[in-house]
């Protein structure tokens, strides 16, 4: 979400006639675009706010230094307090104010910003980085669950979601610049609910529109399963534009911890949902959050968790172990695990996930799949770096023009988590 953002951030900066800095040294104007979701994120971002702020102070006065996204959301005017060099703090809900920031900047003033836009959340137009074959659309915004571990609802607010129209029209507009793949996004993208367009109804129209505007591939990030219907399986199931692949968080295998995170379904709902995915769509990939070490987590759930990761055997996972949240309802529940115990359970959940990734892309070798090629792969400039549908990653020989279309390989080896091909060959034609 927030490299969409940055994205329509930096758009409305070109659409006025400012040019990106080949060195942040030069820059006019910096805005730092900030993540919350994990304490980490925060942590880099202070360390990255101190770096522009001692520059600001020590070197360039005039400087216009902007402090976007979650944190400046969260914190509010907490980091000009702690920062008075910082200009502007722009929360999530009024990002809509950034032109009179710009304008501001142009003029040498001090904008003044419209703080009573909170209720209501606007969507940009577009989300795309020039010459992009890959585009993220954000089709809502916020989320209405309230993990109690989460404080993803108290920087982004409640869920709105993005009139079907303007959408359709994003998509439309990005297919004309080349865009060949896009990732639908959302907090919690699967609660999408606009007027009597739900997420199901919703993924019809954008198929048919896809067909139209050249668009080959559409995933969405991401899904709670307490919100996965039948009715979207069905749709994935009967239209190949969808990948064949599902960031599905599951984030525990034991339902009193489930309970206790306020996650809104079973262990049980969540391996039911599974088999209804890999009926519906044999040879779908999955892949999950998992979050380890919750207060009160017991060796048993623990267990649990392992065993889960053995009868679904996700491709891959993003593994992480609690961290208390100040603001949230997990913040101050008691029976906190100990540092050491949590790592020692997250290492035993990252060794679980890596034998299953090794032995499912082991499975595929031999196999025949269309990639779309990403780039020139950072370890060899000879071989390019490419994707499958079902999202992974294969390593080939190939030419540069190939970047930004679609290929064919048969994998040949495995090297890490990087299945590789020995050849490309072109999908024109087919």
């Amino acid at each position: 979400m927030n490299n969409a953002e940055s994205a329509a951030l930096a758009l409305a900066c070109k659409e006025r006639g400012w040019a990106e800095a080949h060195i942040s040294e030069d820059a006019d104007l910096v805005l730092i675009n900030t993540c919350s979701v994990r304490l980490t994120a925060e942590e880099r971002a202070y360390g990255r706010i101190a770096h522009y702020v001692a520059y600001k102070k020590n070197h360039k006065p005039n400087l216009t230094l902007v402090i976007a996204g979650c944190m400046a959301q969260r914190l509010g005017e907490k980091l000009i307090e702690k920062y008075p060099q910082v200009d502007y703090v722009m929360g999530t809900l009024i990002r809509s104010e950034f032109p009179s920031i710009l304008e501001a900047a142009e003029n040498g003033t001090k904008a003044v910003l419209d703080l009573t836009e909170k209720a209501a959340f606007s969507f940009s137009q577009i989300h795309l980085e020039e010459g992009q074959f890959r585009s993220f659309i954000p089709i809502m915004h916020g989320c209405n669950n309230y993990c109690s571990y989460c404080i993803v609802p108290y920087v982004r607010g409640r869920e709105v979601s993005r009139d079907p129209q303007n959408i359709i029209q994003e998509i439309r507009l990005v297919g004309e610049r080349g865009v060949r793949e896009i990732t639908l996004l959302g907090q919690n993208v699967n609660s999408y609910l606009s007027g009597d367009t739900g997420f199901s109804a919703l993924l019809k129209l954008i198929a048919v529109e896809a067909e139209k505007s050249g668009i080959s591939w559409i995933r969405f990030l991401s899904a709670n399963p307490a919100n996965f219907s039948s009715k979207t399986i069905e749709v994935m199931a009967n239209n190949k534009v969808f990948c064949r692949h599902i960031h599905l968080p599951v984030q525990h295998g034991s339902n009193t911890v489930l309970k206790a995170m306020n996650r809104g379904y079973t262990r049980e709902r969540f391996l039911e949902l599974v088999r209804e995915i890999r009926t519906a769509m044999p040879g779908i990939t999955l892949s999950t959050d998992i979050l380890v070490g919750f207060p009160g987590e017991t060796e048993e759930d623990q267990k649990k968790t392992l065993d889960l990761m053995e009868e679904v055997k996700f491709l891959y996972s993003f593994m992480y172990h609690f961290n208390p949240r100040e603001g949230t309802k997990a913040y101050d529940l008691p029976y906190r695990i100990d540092e050491e115990l949590k790592k020692e359970r997250l290492s035993a959940v990252i060794d679980l996930q890596l034998k299953h990734t090794k032995e499912l892309l082991k499975g595929r070798i031999g196999s025949t799949e269309v990639v779309l090629i990403e780039g020139i792969s950072r370890k060899n400039a000879d071989e390019l770096i490419t994707r499958t549908e079902k999202d992974e990653m294969v390593a080939v020989p190939g030419p540069k023009s190939m970047i930004g279309s679609f290929g064919r390989v048969t994998f040949s080896s495995l090297k890490g988590n990087t299945l590789r091909a020995k050849e490309l060959s072109s999908c024109l034609g087919d």
